[in-house]
């Protein structure tokens, strides 16, 4: 069985196929331009793959709701040209198989949760850190959705003392993503975050601000299992720093193994590294395939 995934980042777009245990076979990439050109890209790599079905992670926010007129649509992204575009219709147009469709964080949460770090459990929270700040929701043995899809990158967090950028969001100015994302590293401290050395004041100041985040999930949704990848995340020594900080903040309230001995087990990297959006997107083509 062949299965299609699209992972559709606001910087890149990642394609590729594999099977329904996971394996993915190939993959390509492609810098995201305006909407025509790169479902030119999509449309030209799956053309003679003979894909039985497709899944499709994308950047958002998009709809989600199959009884909305504009499902299928990216509404509301900064991405320029992006916003209002029909980005499931036109791939139905061209293929005629299941097309499963959510968020990229969405789908990358899915993938943990099928084949992953989450694996064997009904429930974990997945972040996105880098070129922006997304948050997937797998709870119940199920992905969330509800009057949209979670938007945990933009939750207003508490300002380090000593941290004075005002944020980069363009409706929130300074929401977790405005200051916690990629590039508000490079804005405040004046170069890219990879250039950082790990000992700098920037990555506690990060800690800081992905803590409060990681701290409100666990008292909104008790997920079994907290994940963070994308770019930022790289940075290895923000784990143990991470998790200290969540577990300043909790202070002892939320009582369980997960948080006490296990933290280290229990806030963690993608188990399928930086193949989980792709991954991802493969399980929500398989889930569309058995859906009918």
């Amino acid at each position: 069985m062949r299965i299609g995934a699209i992972e559709a980042g606001g910087t890149k777009f990642v394609c590729g196929y594999g099977n329904e245990q996971g394996l993915i076979e190939e993959r390509v990439s492609f810098p995201t331009r305006m909407p025509a050109e790169t479902l030119a890209d999509v449309i030209e790599y799956f053309q003679d793959k003979q894909v039985e079905a497709i899944g499709i992670g994308t950047f958002g926010p998009i709809d989600i709701d199959p009884a909305s007129p504009s499902y299928g649509f990216v509404t509301t992204t900064p991405k320029a040209g992006w916003s209002g575009y029909n980005f499931l219709g036109e791939m139905k147009k061209v293929f005629p198989v299941p097309i499963g469709w959510d968020t990229d964080v969405n789908a990358a949460a899915y993938g943990e949760a099928v084949w992953g770090a989450a694996q064997g459990l009904d429930s974990c929270v997945y972040y996105t850190i880098g070129t922006g700040i997304g948050v997937g929701v797998f709870a119940e043995g199920r992905l969330v959705h509800g009057m949209v899809h979670p938007e945990g990158g933009h939750v207003l967090v508490r300002r380090h003392p000593d941290d004075t950028y005002e944020g980069f969001c363009p409706y929130h100015g300074d929401c977790l993503e405005g200051i916690a994302a990629g590039p508000a590293l490079e804005k405040r401290w004046k170069m890219q975050g990879s250039e950082l050395p790990p000992d700098h004041p920037a990555w506690a100041m990060e800690a800081y601000y992905i803590a409060q985040a990681v701290s409100t999930s666990i008292l909104m949704l008790s997920p079994k299992k907290v994940i963070l990848g994308g770019g930022v995340m790289h940075q290895q020594q923000l784990f143990p720093m991470i998790r200290k900080e969540a577990a300043r903040l909790l202070n002892g309230y939320v009582s369980h193994p997960f948080l006490r001995e296990g933290i280290d087990h229990y806030i963690v990297p993608p188990g399928l590294g930086d193949n989980a959006g792709l991954s991802g997107a493969l399980a929500l083509g398989l889930a569309a395939y058995k859906q009918g």
